[in-house]
């Protein structure tokens, strides 16, 4: 949150803490720099809102690992793939909005520029739709270039397809580059060329962790907040990128800041999105490979969570917060379960991308959040069209 600097005059000061005031007796809004979002492109979003019917759907789209291995036959194949499964669960569903639960891409496999343009072609499957959407990082799309060892076989190095030119964040042209792809270059890109993007690049003092925000969705019937959207950058792993899997203290605090400026008496429902699930999640795991029995539902499990890399209070945090209902992760691409933590709900997405480890059938998370009642109900939809809900309860957050 942002500290009010001293004011020369008390007039000032007076007006300031007025606005301040009005600010939250209006619904709790803060501005756009305390949320984390570029002011300049606020004012070309319109606000989240419930339908008139007084729901919200939401789409979970996880590891879609666009970019691997483009310079053979099957790598195309994988993202032709992962544009089927996208169109035909937003055509079967229609949600209001879709969540992007991080590796968007397999950024070490990638030269700069083209992580920018697979990232592009990962989220147009909304925007083709004109259905907004958010993004999170995962532990893939910030990687540094992994020269593939076929390029040294004699066949040698295959034709490199790159953008004529390209310009980072920082202005500095590009050109076929293979250095690290930066996040804050891949998300700058997003927001800025386009108006359905709500993703945010964060407050900067959470860098290198990017991703970073809340969303707001206000009532059908009038301009306060009926459900938060809390967006986590949860790392990177060992094998690169710039910082290893885990939430910091530093975030466990903005979220203890956010929170409490938007929802003191924890009156809004608040649902968390990040990539990489927490050590808690191994606490509450079916054991792999087994079946998924009460408490939990879900419809596949096979394989172990593989969790961050430690637990520095942010699960102690949410779950302080009765207005806390779930958290929803991606990464292990042979789970989709949910199961209580405490008075919280850990979900897994449902592995939606052709790229990356499992063959799996593909689908997507589907969760529906009632204002009035407040209530959420999630189902898997796949690829193929079928629609699998959780096996014993689907009303699984209350």
């Amino acid at each position: 949150m942002r500290r009010w600097r001293s004011l020369a005059a008390a007039g000032v000061l007076l007006a300031a803490l007025a606005a301040a005031l009005a600010l939250t007796v209006a619904g709790l809004r803060p501005t756009a720099a305390e949320r984390g979002h570029p002011s300049a492109t606020d004012a070309n979003r319109p606000p989240l809102r419930f339908g008139s019917g007084g729901s919200f759907k939401v789409a979970l789209f996880a590891d879609l690992h666009y970019g691997e291995d483009a310079w053979t036959d099957w790598g195309p194949a994988q993202d032709a793939g992962s544009d089927r499964v996208m169109a035909a669960v937003l055509d079967a569903e229609k949600p209001d909005f879709v969540v992007y639960l991080g590796d968007l891409v397999t950024a070490n496999n990638l030269p700069i520029p083209n992580a920018s343009l697979y990232w592009d072609r990962a989220v147009s499957a909304a925007r083709g739709r004109g259905i907004p959407w958010a993004a999170v990082f995962g532990n893939h799309d910030d990687m540094p270039f992994e020269w593939p060892p076929e390029w040294f076989s004699p066949d040698g190095v295959p034709p490199l397809r790159c953008p004529p030119t390209s310009m980072s964040a920082s202005g500095a042209d590009q050109g076929c580059s293979f250095r690290e792809t930066p996040r804050i270059d891949l998300i700058t890109a997003e927001i800025s060329k386009n108006r359905l993007s709500y993703s945010s690049n964060g407050p900067k003092d959470l860098w290198p962790g990017v991703t970073n925000y809340v969303l707001q969705v206000l009532s059908r019937s009038h301009d306060d907040p009926a459900l938060l959207m809390y967006f986590l950058d949860s790392g990177l792993d060992s094998g690169g990128g710039s910082y290893t899997e885990v939430l910091s203290s530093a975030q466990v605090k903005w979220f203890q800041s956010q929170s409490q400026f938007l929802n003191p008496n924890g009156r809004i429902p608040e649902l968390i999105f990040w990539h990489i699930p927490s050590t808690a999640y191994v606490k509450v795991a079916p054991k792999a490979k087994s079946e998924i029995s009460k408490p939990c539902v879900g419809s596949i499990n096979k394989e172990d969570v593989a969790p961050q890399a430690a637990e520095w209070g942010m699960m102690d945090a949410l779950a302080k917060r009765p207005s806390v209902k779930a958290i929803f992760v991606g990464h292990n691409h042979g789970l989709d379960w949910c199961c209580p933590y405490e008075k919280i709900w850990l979900c897994f997405a449902r592995h939606t991308g052709y790229g990356g480890y499992g063959n799996w059938p593909k689908g997507a998370r589907i969760i529906q959040i009632t204002e009035n009642p407040s209530s959420t109900v999630s189902w898997i939809r796949m690829e193929n069209g079928t629609n699998l809900p959780e096996f014993h309860v689907q009303r699984i957050f209350f």
